[in-house]
């Protein structure tokens, strides 16, 4: 990829939201060597909770697959942060961890989290290819429909 990531989102229409504070006892991101380990992103937008409710009843497929999309906004806005404002430094992303508020018979949480992951390499190019889970889970915070965490790698 010769062009920046700042040109890359602009090519794609993508505008960062605002950085988020965090809604207990931790912190959005932590740096160990050249990881950066960054806390789950819910689905808010600007501070606007976004999508409440399980995937299967209350939030359509769609609706989920946006939220996990939000999801990866808000990763990628810590991650600016982490990276000193210089989203060049990522050397890739390692991993996503993704959790949907699931219907007891909603079977489709890959399809879901494929609204973060399809973000990632439309983003980062082949740097954002990466390992993941995709977990139905019975409840998530302020009944959000999905929330994904990640581990990045940034050069030396």
């Amino acid at each position: 990829m010769s062009q920046t990531i700042e040109q890359r989102l602009k090519e794609l229409g993508i505008t960062l939201p605002n950085a988020s504070a965090p809604a207990a006892n931790y912190v959005p991101y932590v740096i160990t060597g050249n990881l950066v380990f960054l806390s789950g992103q819910l689905c808010i937008w600007n501070g606007e909770r976004r999508y409440p409710g399980k995937v299967g009843a209350e939030v359509s497929v769609e609706d989920a697959i946006d939220a996990a999309r939000i999801c990866g906004l808000n990763l990628i806005t810590w991650l600016k942060d982490a990276a000193g404002g210089d989203l060049d430094r990522v050397a890739r992303c390692v991993r996503l961890g993704g959790f949907v508020n699931s219907a007891s018979d909603f079977s489709d949480q890959p399809k879901v989290v494929n609204g973060c992951s399809n973000l990632m390499v439309d983003v980062f190019g082949d740097r954002g290819k990466h390992a993941r889970a995709a977990v139905g889970v019975n409840v998530l915070p302020f009944n959000l429909a999905v929330e994904v965490d990640a581990v990045f790698e940034l050069k030396a």
